[in-house]
């Protein structure tokens, strides 16, 4: 089964940085796309970035040059560089992929932002 960890969230000042990880098991990491999504308390879940398999990347308007997302394939690992982080980033962040049809997630890491 696929597996999913997210890790590296935390409470963080406004203007401050994160880097979130999101270890990827039992899958062939290095053909999928992976995506982060985000869920801020009583939103919908929402797509921040997406980083294709040759490494393309695309991100939501309200994030763009203020995240990065990477992928390591030697380790199945995809990241995500948050700088410049403001209140409105609070929420869960998701790693999510796709492998014939089926969406597999993990279980969130909390980002909180204070002001």
């Amino acid at each position: 089964q696929v597996q999913l960890v997210e890790s590296g969230g935390g409470l963080v000042q406004a203007g401050g940085s994160l880097r979130l990880s999101c270890a990827a098991s039992r899958i062939i990491f290095s053909g999928n796309a992976m995506h982060w999504f985000r869920q801020a308390p009583g939103k919908q879940r929402d797509l921040v970035a997406t980083i294709t398999s040759s490494g393309s990347t695309n991100y939501a308007d309200s994030v763009k040059g203020r995240f990065t997302i990477s992928r390591d394939n030697t380790k199945n690992m995809v990241y995500l560089q948050m700088n410049s982080l403001k209140p409105e980033d609070t929420a869960v962040y998701y790693c999510q992929t796709t492998i014939t049809g089926m969406g597999y997630w993990g279980k969130g890491t909390l980002v909180t932002v204070s002001s």
